[in-house]
């Protein structure tokens, strides 16, 4: 069962997010500007040749991000873009327009030209539109073509810490009891989030309202105050609220325990055989971008996004850099949509 609720007076800013996008500000070339304008511009880039002469990019590019600031989704899109300011030496401008599940930002950048000016920076929801919206005015794998994808990181599930149970068994036994005492929050429809909690209720039987946000910081502010019972949310958010006392956590939706909280068990250790979600993260462009520069794009963020410095702020907070080419974040995306569009057709989901 899902209903949607939505509290605009609710604004988490989680200090993980925003550790992430302060480490991105410090890269060479970029400047924070307002209303959440990520500029990286040089006086040399101005003069070079190759812009001078007409070549790609010889103008600010733009990425547009689909969700408000403060989250994982927001903070990773403004890693990638670091990344592009850096290599290409040109502006580039971060812009967040939120709204319909996405479908706000993500139509901008249909709208826009395919020339690898206007992009994308979203996460594994963009791909699952068609399965999530009833009236989709795009589609999401055939009129996008993914650029890279750039990271991921595990699911936690965490619970307000003022209720008596500490373990899963202990919750779904609760939940099973008394349902109505019990819900799921969750960032948006179709996210790692929304998906891991319908798996959550089909391995466990518990059949716990899953409750729709508009982004990760309402949901799990109303998680810490109480007016929902639980969610799952990737480690970027969560840890620093669980270390702060704000939430609980009961388990990590990985294979094995992370070493970033090892004394939290895994969901396959509560008893949820193969319980394994991740958020993960990438940059995509309209299809129809000629090859050439998509290639040059994807190739500077698998670089970039693997470079020492990175790989070491990524890991502490609990992210691990994705190298693929083109082809493959593709067939990784079509994989990924097939198994998760199956997993709703399970629990009869129905697109709103």
């Amino acid at each position: 069962m899902l209903r949607r609720f939505v509290n605009p007076k609710h604004f988490l800013t989680c200090g993980q997010a925003f550790s992430l996008m302060s480490f991105t500000l410090k890269q060479p070339g970029f400047i924070m500007q307002r209303r959440d304008i990520l500029l990286g511009l040089t006086s040399a880039a101005l003069a070079s040749p190759a812009i001078a002469q007409g070549a790609w990019p010889n103008r600010p590019l733009r990425m547009i991000v689909p969700f408000t600031p403060g989250a994982a989704t927001d903070a990773m899109a403004r890693l990638a873009a670091t990344k592009l300011a850096d290599a290409l030496g040109v502006t580039v401008v971060v812009e967040n327009r939120a709204g319909a599940n996405g479908a706000v930002g993500s139509q901008a950048v249909l709208q826009s030209a395919a020339d690898g000016y206007t992009l994308l920076g979203s996460a594994s929801i963009h791909p699952m539109a068609r399965q999530v919206m009833k009236n989709a005015p795009y589609d999401p794998v055939q009129d996008f073509v993914a650029v890279a994808r750039t990271a991921r990181g595990p699911l936690v599930l965490v619970m307000n810490p003022r209720l008596p149970q500490t373990t899963i068994p202990a919750v779904v036994e609760a939940a099973k009891r008394e349902p109505a005492k019990w819900s799921f929050a969750t960032s948006s429809l179709g996210a790692a989030g929304h998906l891991g909690s319908i798996e959550f209720n089909r391995l466990t039987g518990a059949n716990i309202e899953i409750v729709g946000y508009r982004g990760s910081a309402p949901a799990l502010t109303d998680v810490a105050a109480g007016n929902a019972q639980l969610m799952f949310d990737p480690v970027l958010a969560t840890l620093p609220m669980v270390r702060a006392g704000q939430l609980r956590g009961l388990g990590v939706a990985t294979a094995a325990r992370t070493p970033l909280a090892p004394d939290l068990p895994t969901l396959v250790e509560a008893g949820l055989p193969g319980f394994e979600f991740y958020s993960w993260y990438g940059v995509w462009a309209p299809r129809g971008v000629p090859v050439e520069i998509l290639t040059r794009l994807n190739r500077i963020l698998v670089d970039g996004m693997r470079e020492a410095s990175t790989v070491q702020r990524l890991s502490g907070l609990g992210f691990e850099p994705v190298a693929e080419m083109v082809e493959e974040a593709e067939a990784f995306i079509r994989a990924d949509v097939a198994r998760n569009a199956e997993l709703l057709r399970l629990a009869n989901f129905q697109p709103e």
